[in-house]
Formats: structure tokens, sequence, C-alpha cells
């Protein structure tokens, strides 16, 4: 990557804020020990680090006493040098950074990994873990939007992307994040409906883990993946959900089965027409309810005889049938039968 000379560079982070009025452009701070003259620094990643201009003090004119202390530090170190090399130097793993505060002051940026010294007595340092942290969010009971009481839980996944940030600007970047989850995880459930929140999980585990990662990113923490759980709806609830579906299914059933009626009887109709066009048809269709009763071998086999057979049969015998039984009616029917009689002959000129 090429420098960018176009940029300021500063000694410490109170020139940088002095300096003129806040603004977007990113600047350089010299990270150099103290009391040493800054070096000319460029952009490029491993060699510098960009700060966004918080104020410390590491560059600050140490006082007589701070020289007094950092000095004699330096005798003990010197004579009990055989041992002190042992406390003195450190070792950081690859995924760890250490910040180091001497004289409760920032001693230049982050260190690691590796090997670094500090001063017995006047240095303290503190170890940062990079690595993505993973943790739970206690099952939150909130009410949505259209009122209904809901159980939600999620799964949160971060990272420190600024070492710095994260010992200097927060106390315990931790349990903030822990408990800023857990008041962002409420107050978006609590916008919405709950269809949406059941159709719409990714939807909302997106918008919380965006929401999430502006709020810590002061912090040095970076939330890179937000995963919404479970959602948990009372038993009254589930229960009316569940005969609310089953009524629909029904009715949906039942809907289906009319329309299949409804077809089923125009293609009988239609098949009725064509069989009453052509009589060889309908025997046809006798022979082959007879081939497909055969198949199943049933014991009893019903043949279907048609009418068109016997009527040269019931005409012969007819004579030797008796006249059909005359209906009894009382007088005042057969009266209105006459009448009715009457007025439906047709009516002749003589």
């Amino acid at each position: 990557m090429e420098p960018h000379q176009d940029s300021p560079v500063y000694a410490n982070y109170e020139d940088m804020r002095n300096s003129g009025p806040a603004s977007s452009t990113a600047y350089m701070v010299n990270m150099g020990s103290a009391g040493m003259a800054p070096e000319p620094a460029l952009r490029v990643p491993g060699t510098t680090q960009q700060y966004r201009g918080f104020k410390t003090s590491e560059n600050e004119p140490r006082g007589c006493m701070e020289w007094v202390v950092t000095l004699f530090s330096v005798l003990i170190f010197i004579i009990t040098s055989p041992i002190a090399i042992f406390i003195c130097f450190k070792v950081v793993a690859e995924y760890e950074r250490a910040i180091i505060f001497r004289l409760g002051r920032l001693s230049g940026g982050a260190r690691g990994p590796g090997m670094f010294f500090i001063l017995p007595c006047i240095d303290e340092y503190r170890k940062v873990d990079l690595r993505t942290v993973t943790f739970n969010v206690p099952q939150q009971e909130m009410l949505t939007k259209d009122s209904v009481t809901v159980t939600v839980d999620a799964v949160v996944y971060y990272r420190i992307s600024d070492p710095l940030y994260a010992v200097i600007q927060v106390e315990d970047y931790s349990m903030s994040t822990r408990l800023l989850a857990a008041t962002t995880l409420r107050n978006i459930v609590g916008t919405r409906n709950l269809s949406e929140l059941l159709t719409e999980r990714e939807t909302l585990a997106h918008n919380m883990q965006h929401t999430l990662d502006e709020a810590t990113e002061p912090w040095g923490v970076m939330v890179e993946r937000v995963e919404i759980k479970d959602v948990s709806l009372p038993v009254s609830m589930q229960r009316a959900m569940a005969a609310e579906a089953e009524a629909a299914r029904d009715a949906r059933a039942k809907v289906i089965a009319a329309e299949g009626e409804k077809k089923s009887a125009t293609a009988l109709k239609e098949a009725s027409d064509v069989i009453s066009s052509s009589p060889s048809a309908l025997q046809l269709r006798y022979l082959q309810t007879l081939s497909s009763i055969s198949a199943e071998k049933n014991s009893t086999i019903i043949f279907p005889l048609p009418m068109e057979l016997l009527t040269p049969y019931l005409a012969k015998y007819a004579h030797l049938m008796g006249p059909p039984p005359e209906l009894k009616q009382s007088p005042e029917k057969s009266d209105n039968l006459i009448l009715d009689a009457q007025a439906a002959w047709p009516k002749t000129n003589l």
C-alpha cells in the first residue's frame, strides 16, 4: 500500500485533539515511547495504529517524582537481573494482545503477539483475547406489537477489533455487550407483530446485529453474528393457533372436495351423453366392468342384464298378467280429475 502524505501525523492524542475542529478524516498517531522524538509515520498496516482520537496522557511531560520512580525501577531490574529477567519478560499468544500502563499512563499501543518487556513495580498490563466469543442472551419475556406475550432467546458472536478501545473506553466490555444484547432484543421484538416474529427471524437477527455493532463500535467490539434460537408462545396461545390452523385446513379440504364432486359430476354427465348415443358402448362398458370384477377373484359376480333383451318376452306374456290395481280416490279428487280432463280435451266444432 502506498503511503498517503496528505493526512497529518501527530505525536500524541492531545496534539491531535488541539489541532482543530473534529472531522471524519482518519489521522495517525505515532505510538513511540515517551521522551523520544516522533518519527515520520506512514499509513502502512502493522507499522502504525490508527485511532479515532480519545484523550490519553501517554506523551505528556512527566513529573520529577515519576522520573525518580522510573530510575529506581531500572536500578532494581539491574540489581536483580538474573531473577528479574523471568519476571519482566512477558509473552502473549498469537490470539492475544497486551496493553501496558506505566505509572497509570498508557505506554504505547497494543503489544503482541510474542515477547515484550515491563519494568518491575511500575508497569502493569492487561491481556485482551481477540478470538470470537459466543454467549447466550437470556430468555426475554415481552409483548409484541400486537400485544402477544412471547419468550425469545438468542445467540451473539462477537470479537475484539481494537484492544486499546476495549481496555480504555469501557470497564468490562464483555458484561456491557451482554446487557446491551438483552436490551436490544427486547426493543426489537417489541416493534414486531407475532406473524413477523415467527416468519422473519433472519431479518430480526440482522437488525439486531446491525444495532449491536453500531453501539459497541466505540468499545472496540465487533458483533459478527446474531441468531434467534427460539420463540416460545404460551400454551393457551399455541392451542388457539392450532385450532385456527385446523379449522382453516378443514375449510380448504371441504372446498377441494366440493370442487372434485363438481368436476366428477360434469365428467359423468358427458360420459352418459356419449354412452346414450351408442347402445353398443353401454354393452362394452358392461364387459369392462365384468373384467375388472373378475380380476379381483371374487366368488360372487353381478351380471347386469339389459332390459332390451326382456322386452319381447314381456310383450308376449303381458295378457297373462292381471289388470293393474285401481287406485281408490275420494270423490272430490275424482271430480277434480274429470274437470282437469275436460279442460285438457281439445274442443271441436260439430
